[in-house]
């Protein structure tokens, strides 16, 4: 299915406005509507179903909405967002997270440290709902609970990003459409500010899981040094140079690393697949036989082609393959930056490191080895 067949829906931005507005109006209006219509920033109306509303006191009530991602994978879809309620007689809305919901604890991101992870979306939206409903000296104080935000928390980049004790109420517009290319492209970018803001110019960027746990276990480099990349190395390695770093460690399995070798930097499959024709002309580089670089070209995965070049004594071509995609990578971004690269193993073991990578493993005092 493609993305412009695919159901939208609505943001946890728009559950918490949403849930605001069906507490406020059991509140002031005596009303527990079972559906609720809000505006976003853009001047558009959603219309959210609610789950529930209650009265808790005169001057206390909740609201629980259901996140519905659409056809979006989400991993909130389905989830309870619950929205309590409590007016006050100052005047003033303020925000407060509740049960699952994070705290920011980092600088580099929209809101500073100690706010709850309320993102400005949403509170643009609840302010809207405020200024309809509240007449001064009226205040109100909003409080947003996850029950299952703990371990949803766990699904997400919040733990690198700083945000502590649950997810985040996001959403710039309230509405989800079904994630394009793009947005999640641009999802992953808020790992380098927050790296960037808490004063550190060598980004880490890891494209999964087997650059994340050699980068942690055994190069000593914590978790939130580094920076996931899915298939866009080289989206993350334009942005690192837009936001200021100097240098860039890349750490992953050949089969990624080799597709930047070749100039490649969207590294989906789809987008780029030429890995065992690039091995082939480096092992013949190396001194492969015709024989043997057809053996090669006939391996479906660079791990299948590793038993041939043992036997062939061509290990050297890790090397050949890691110096290339650092001179590609910085050729990429101008020279604007310079790029380690460390390759490994599906099983984590270190093929070859370049020697900007030696170099900045011993500037940040990290445990590179050679190769």
């Amino acid at each position: 299915m493609d993305v412009e067949n695919m159901r939208g829906g609505y943001t946890t931005g728009s559950c918490a406005t949403a849930g605001m507005k069906a507490a406020l109006l059991a509140l002031l209006e005596e009303e527990y509507p079972s559906r609720v219509q809000i505006e976003n920033p853009q001047g558009q109306w959603i219309d959210v179903p609610v789950k529930a509303v209650r009265r808790l006191s005169d001057a206390v009530a909740e609201a629980t909405i259901v996140k519905d991602g659409g056809d979006d994978p989400d991993v909130t879809h389905g989830t309870d967002v619950v929205t309590t309620v409590t007016l006050t007689d100052d005047g003033v809305l303020r925000f407060q997270a509740g049960h699952g919901v994070g705290t920011v604890t980092k600088e580099g991101l929209a809101l500073a440290p100690g706010e709850p992870a309320i993102n400005p979306g949403p509170r643009a939206m609840m302010k809207l709902v405020f200024d309809a409903y509240c007449k001064a000296p009226q205040g109100v104080v909003v409080t947003v609970s996850v029950p299952e935000g703990e371990a949803l928390a766990k699904k997400t980049l919040n733990a690198t990003l700083g945000i502590e004790g649950g997810i985040s109420i996001i959403g710039t517009t309230g509405i989800v459409k079904p994630m394009s290319e793009e947005g999640f492209k641009n999802s992953l970018v808020p790992q380098l500010r927050v790296m960037y803001a808490a004063g550190h110019r060598t980004a880490v960027l890891v494209p999964g899981r087997i650059g994340q746990e050699l980068a942690k276990n055994v190069l000593g480099i914590p978790v939130e040094r580094q920076a996931e990349t899915s298939n866009f190395i080289g989206f993350m390695l334009e942005q690192c140079v837009k936001i200021g770093f100097t240098k860039v460690l890349i750490i992953g399995h050949i089969g990624k690393i080799i597709k930047l070798a070749s100039g490649s930097f969207h590294t989906h499959n789809r987008m780029s697949d030429g890995r065992m024709e690039t091995l082939v002309a480096y092992a013949a580089l190396d001194g492969a036989s015709q024989k043997v670089a057809q053996e090669i070209m006939e391996c479906r995965t660079t791990e299948a082609a590793m038993p041939i070049l043992a036997r062939e004594h061509l290990e050297s071509v890790y090397q050949r393959v890691a110096d290339r995609a650092a001179m590609r990578s910085e050729r990429y971004i101008a020279g604007e930056a310079k790029v380690g690269i460390i390759i490994a193993t599906l099983d984590g073991d270190i093929l070859a490191v370049n020697d900007t990578a030696q170099a900045i493993g011993g500037e940040e005092g990290w445990h590179i080895p050679s190769v």
